[in-house]
């Protein structure tokens, strides 16, 4: 593909002691300082904020679901509305995923979901195949579809199709499905190619799963294509405590072209964006954030994990803020205690200022992150935060 005169990306910065840079993504919707995290906004919303408040808080870009979305509204409904970005009220850099991740994870869980619905999900060359959560209505997902389907969302931000296999499977299994993934790749660049306006740029998508050759020929494979920006894929160890996971982000970076923005899909623990940006990382998104706020998670420094909850008895009298020193409006107007008593109540108020915190932190978390490359003090920074 030629090159798109309304996207790029620049590196501005580099730390020495480590691969963290600072960089710039331009889009038709503005501009992403990098490393920078997107929040979900799984269903065109983030989860208990508003556009406005999002975008008050900091946030600079935000990732919707191309499954959630292609089931409800769907795709031309949104199209029909003015596009995603209309629909939703955001005009900042929007971006959206594959679809890939959340039906691949349809096969990993039960036979039935709670409404005794076939919930398996059968992988061909063609595509994936499966039945909505929602209603069973079978669908199939093919790298095509998925790139029609996340241009009538008129994402800025688009993602090739993957295949999205468990972080233990065999190597042999692994293998076959990485080819898998690069032949959807390469037909996921020869559909966006064909209908290429302009106003979209495309991420192929890197995985291997913990093989280290595997995430090597990745990396070369995807490298070798004329995608715009690269997405680290595939279902990583789950538990920050365990090294391996560090060591996937790694190899799944070496072996890139460095001159293309590389997004962690689905990374959101504060020590793991320390760990992304120092191999490499430029973007990272995770519903974690505004998830545990939906259970009386806050995220704060001082913390065991980053995180307390505010569910716990010993918040009932607590007249101290979230964190002292953060700008957000729980911390500024309201302590531990009030916001204890909103989540045990039951108050919607609580869980959208637990969310706004939330949100706030990270985009603080990223702020300290750049202004700690720029003032060639990375390292130094991550161990104070990371130990």
């Amino acid at each position: 593909m030629a090159p798109n005169p309304n996207f790029a990306f620049t590196v501005t910065a580099t730390d020495r002691a480590t691969l963290a840079r600072l960089g710039r993504i331009e889009t038709p919707h503005g501009a992403v300082e990098t490393p920078a995290f997107l929040f979900c906004a799984t269903k065109a919303a983030v989860k208990a904020a508003t556009p406005a408040q999002a975008e008050a808080a900091g946030t600079q870009a935000i990732l919707a679901n191309t499954y959630h979305l292609m089931l409800q509204p769907g795709a031309e409904t949104v199209a029909r509305l003015g596009g995603l970005h209309r629909f939703m009220g955001w005009d900042r850099p929007l971006m959206t995923d594959s679809g890939g991740f959340q039906i691949f994870s349809l096969g990993e869980a039960a036979d039935e979901d709670e409404n005794g619905r076939a919930a398996l999900v059968r992988v061909t060359e063609e595509g994936a195949r499966f039945r909505s959560h929602l209603d069973g209505s079978a669908h199939l997902l093919t790298p095509e579809r998925s790139i029609e389907i996340q241009r009538l969302l008129g994402a800025d931000l688009v993602v090739a199709l993957d295949e999205c296999p468990p972080s233990r499977l065999s190597r042999e299994d692994t293998a076959r499905s990485l080819a898998l993934t690069h032949r959807w790749a390469k037909r996921s660049l020869e559909a966006f190619a064909s209908g290429d306006d302009g106003r979209q740029a495309l991420y192929g998508v890197t995985q291997g799963g913990v093989y280290p050759e595997l995430r090597r020929d990745s990396a070369e494979t995807i490298s070798g294509l004329p995608f715009f920006g690269h997405a680290i894929g595939g279902c990583l160890p789950a538990q920050a405590e365990d090294v391996a996971l560090y060591e996937v982000f790694a190899m799944a970076v070496e072996g890139l072209d460095r001159a293309r923005p590389v997004h962690l899909l689905g990374i959101g623990g504060v020590r793991d964006i320390w760990e992304g940006v120092a191999v490499g990382a430029d973007t990272f998104d995770c519903v974690h954030p505004t998830r545990i706020a939906r259970h009386g998670g806050a995220l704060t420094r001082a913390a065991k994990g980053f995180r307390i909850n505010l569910r716990n008895a010993r918040f009932r009298e607590d007249a101290a803020p979230i964190e002292e020193g953060c700008d957000c409006e729980a911390c500024r107007r309201f302590s531990r205690g009030y916001l204890h008593h909103l989540v045990k109540a039951g108050e919607i108020t609580g869980l959208t200022l637990l969310a706004l915190h939330n949100i706030r932190f990270m985009n603080r978390l990223m702020a300290t992150v750049r202004a700690s490359i720029a003032a060639g003090r990375f390292a130094a920074e991550m161990r104070a935060w990371c130990g």
